[in-house]
């Protein structure tokens, strides 16, 4: 398993600003919550999952198998 960023340098530069403006909260969901902290819970627990292959929510990471 490894976790890397999205080859779209686009994308990855856009999501990091957006997460610098937001203290580091997903720019992409609306509540600051500890759950939607980057790397957010809904990926953490797709990276638990060995079946998973794909992006997190936002499109800066992604899980390959």
């Amino acid at each position: 398993m490894k976790i890397r960023l999205n080859e779209d340098a686009e994308v990855v530069k856009t999501v990091k600003e957006g997460l610098l403006k937001k203290g580091g909260y997903c720019p992409c969901r609306l509540a600051k919550t500890e759950d939607n902290k980057c790397m957010c819970k809904e990926f953490r627990e797709q990276i638990a999952d060995p079946e998973f292959e794909g992006y997190c929510h936002c499109r800066l990471y992604y899980k390959e198998k």
